[in-house]
């Protein structure tokens, strides 16, 4: 039995999901939340970082007490 002639969607060809991704670029930006560009745009804790990366050379040197 075939679907009623009104249950066949035609294809969009995309064209809602492209106005929206352009609505997104236009309007969001890095998130529309303040508190997220914020902390997109801050900048890594440097001492956390370096801290780690003396912790592995440590490890890697054979020195694990």
């Amino acid at each position: 039995m075939s679907r009623h002639p009104i249950d066949h969607r035609t294809p969009s060809g995309g064209v809602r999901v492209m106005q929206f991704a352009r609505l997104a670029r236009e309007q969001g930006g890095e998130g529309s939340h303040p508190t997220i560009r914020a902390l997109t745009r801050r900048a890594p804790d440097r001492a956390a970082r370096d801290v780690r990366v003396a912790e592995y050379a440590r490890i890697g040197r054979g020195r694990h007490v």
